[in-house]
């Protein structure tokens, strides 16, 4: 697929490739005692085996070992044929001359023609054709000199692109790996695996050779999230937002080729438009389809990146013969892979995204309704749970608005039972965006405008997107009537003053104040006793006195309404703050905690799970904080909550972890708590931590990473400011103890 894309500077670091990186290194050290062995490195286009064997060729080369390379060429088996021997054996001409032949140029010439040019008994009419040669004696001649090259010092020869291969270089390399065997030479063979359709002549030549003694196969995979955000951060010079490498990463699934030409496109966060020499090389092999099968492809680009068989059938209407030849096609073109379950899927979501593009707006159209319509119909033809999304992807994608809204408001309730809140906050911002573009909105849903953007609001909140969130309270606010609706206005309020203060802002106190003045004007109720309630404990840390009063009047009111499990975070709150007993503390904590768990309140519970492993690291008992810490990561996930106020739970896992000189473990959740800080707010506690263990490590990033600390605003200091020196405070472990070790 990539043959002819133009080149460009790849990622300077190999990445995720330690595995594959200690394969060939052992494999080199095999071939130096004098076992012959051979490598075979396969994987799909683009994902990085040249760049893997550029690595491995330098640190070989630096060990004294000589490194050969040579490639084959896409010409087919009536190619050129020994195309990679020629250019090894060419690059040994260059640096040792004729002489390395040991007088046999005339034998060599028919790999190498400069050396019949040199000889004289090559000048007559009398040369042989090549495929009139001996081969066989042309063969012990090769593995003979790779023999005296390998004595003088270990050999690596580098022969890419196995799949286009023609017949005569395929035979000399299974003379080298089950006959000859040289000793110290180290083969190493790259292949493609989504070349390798049925029929493909390698695939049998790969299997003989896997029989052979001394042979290892080493696939690459995909870079996984983690990889894609270090190619990102490497291209870019900067580390990347979280958002764009979920992104690319979603796009590219993991190919580094991929990932390095949308970095290079501008703004990876976006890049809606594919590159184009990108879009041209995606669908090069898409216009060798035949024209029924690129028909199908187009049909089931707007399905997804994954489809059902049942479902693709549906919305195309085909014979099932002719649905299934042309499935076969795409198949094979290695375009589509199948499964056992009957589902199909895009090799590339890049290809897929590309084929979609190239759809006319109204076949883009039609296409989607027939898919939403279809699932409307028969919800089973998709997997579990996803026909609602499903069915407001495609209504939204093929632009019926009414349709689309009330859909995205379904889907949006469905996530919410599933605690997936991140969609279910994109859901309702789409259905924000569709609600001016459909007169009748309010009776299609059931709800004014305001109540639509409170749920958003909240399912931002739920998510951990408290910088989305803040804009969502401002919006509130404009729209509110605050003397007919005190409590809605209040609550815009309260959460407007919480966020202003995690994000740095402020501290809050006067959306805070205001709430609780229109708060304690309203009507009495339920929903007042939860509000007063959450507005004492947002103001715990800023005025405990008067948090202490304010929740003394909601205790009074849910006394009168027997509502005590409104209250259960505010009475965590005023434990966890100011003077505190910490070992009662922990025992009122953890009966707080049995009634969150009995009433069913997980955000409440998990709340108290971060206070209970705080109080624990301060009381120095720093294996049971870590194991506190853990169990509440695990209920922040199963809940969705995790990249809000679980993010809470692994930067306090990370520094109990710190404490007992589990240093490794230490670094992985810190770059766990990065990968979902979506605002940052817990950025300042996991980048100190972070820092401090590079610093006692002596790590060369410790300082680009204590900077990244100092320009991040801590909680309720809008001015930002460096968190401590780095010399001094940061040098500082938990609790401003000493780094163990």
């Amino acid at each position: 697929m990539l043959e002819h894309v133009t080149v460009r500077a790849a990622s300077s670091v190999l990445v995720g490739r330690h595995r594959e990186t200690a394969a060939l290194r052992d494999a080199l050290g095999r071939a130096r005692a004098g076992e012959p062995t051979t490598v075979l490195v396969g994987g799909e286009a683009g994902v990085g085996k040249t760049r893997l064997l550029e690595e491995f060729a330098g640190w070989a080369t630096d060990g004294a070992a000589r490194v050969l390379v040579g490639q084959c060429l896409e010409l087919g088996e009536a190619g050129l044929p020994f195309a990679p021997f020629a250019a090894a054996l060419r690059a040994v001409l260059r640096a040792d001359g004729p002489e390395v032949f040991a007088g046999y140029e005339a034998e060599f010439a028919p790999l190498l023609p400069e050396l019949g040019r040199a000889s004289a008994a090559l000048t007559t009419p009398r040369a042989v054709p090549l495929s009139d040669a001996p081969r066989g004696y042309l063969f012990d001649l090769v593995a003979e000199l790779f023999q005296r090259l390998a004595d003088a010092r270990p050999l690596v020869l580098i022969i890419e692109d196995l799949h286009w291969a023609d017949r005569s270089t395929r035979d000399l390399i299974g003379f080298l790996v089950r006959a000859a065997r040289p000793g110290r030479l180290l083969l190493v063979c790259t292949y493609r695996t989504d070349e390798l359709q049925r029929g493909h002549p390698l695939r049998p030549f790969l299997a003989e050779l896997d029989r052979a003694r001394g042979v290892e196969r080493v696939e690459l995979a995909r870079l996984d999230r983690d990889g894609t955000a270090a190619i990102l951060a490497d291209r870019l010079g900067a580390e990347p937002l979280a958002r764009a490498v979920d992104d690319v990463h979603d796009r590219t699934q993991g190919n580094p080729f991929f990932i390095e030409e949308l970095a290079v496109a501008g703004d990876p966060i976006g890049c809606a438009a594919l590159p184009e020499t990108l879009r041209d090389l995606l669908l090069a092999r898409v216009d060798r389809l035949p024209e029924p099968a690129q028909r199908v492809l187009r049909i089931a680009a707007a399905g997804g990146t994954r489809f059902a068989h049942d479902l693709l059938a549906e919305v195309a209407g085909l014979p099932e013969t002719e649905l299934e030849d042309a499935l076969r096609a795409a198949v094979a073109a290695q375009l589509v892979v199948a499964d056992r379950d009957g589902d199909y899927e895009f090799r590339h979501a890049l290809v897929r995204e590309a084929v979609h593009d190239e759809l006319l707006p109204g076949e883009h159209a039609r296409l989607h309704a027939r898919f939403a319509a279809a699932i409307e119909a028969q919800p089973h033809l998709v997997a579990a749970g996803r026909a609602p999304a499903e069915i407001a992807h495609h209504w939204h994608a093929a632009h019926d608005h009414p349709r689309a809204l009330v859909a995205a408001r379904a889907a949006a309730c469905a996530a919410a039972d599933r605690y997936a809140y991140a969609e279910q906050r994109r859901l309702l911002e789409r259905a924000l965006e569709l609600w001016e573009l459909v007169p009748d909105a309010a009776d299609l849903l059931g709800m004014d405008h305001l109540a639509l953007l409170e749920q958003t609001l909240d399912a931002a909140v739920t998510a951990g997107d408290f910088s989305r969130a803040i804009t969502l309270t401002r919006a509130g606010l404009a729209e509110v009537d605050a003397d007919a609706a005190p409590l809605r206005a209040a609550r815009l309020l309260d959460q407007r003053g919480r966020l202003m203060a995690l994000l740095g802002k402020s501290d809050g106190s006067r959306e805070l104040d205001e709430a609780y003045r229109l708060a304690a004007g309203g009507p009495p109720g339920a929903e007042r006793v939860r509000l007063l309630a959450d507005i004492a404990t947002h103001l715990v840390k800023i005025d405990p006195r008067k948090a202490a009063r304010v929740a003394a009047e909601a205790a009074t009111d849910a006394e009168a309404l027997g509502e005590h499990v409104a209250l259960l975070s505010t009475r965590i709150a005023l434990l966890c703050h100011g003077e505190r007993d910490l070992t009662g503390g922990l025992a009122e904590l953890g009966e707080a905690a049995a009634a969150a768990r009995a009433a069913g309140d997980a955000p409440t519970l998990v709340l108290a799970m971060v206070f209970e492993s705080d109080m624990l690291c301060e009381l120095g008992r720093y294996a049971e904080s870590a194991q506190a810490a853990e169990a509440g990561v695990a209920e922040a996930r199963r809940v969705g909550i995790s990249r809000s106020t679980g993010a809470y739970l692994l930067s306090n896992r990370a520094e109990a972890l710190i404490a007992l000189g589990r240093w490794d473990e230490a670094e992985a959740v810190c770059a766990e708590a990065a990968r979902i800080d979506l605002s940052g707010v817990t950025g300042l506690h996991w980048l100190q931590l972070g820092a401090g263990l590079r610093l006692a490590r002596a790590h060369p990033g410790a300082d680009e990473l204590v900077d990244r600390g100092g320009d991040r605003p801590a909680p309720g200091n809008p001015t930002g400011g460096r968190p401590g020196d780095p010399a001094g405070g940061w040098r500082a472990g938990p609790r401003g103890g000493s780094w163990p070790g």
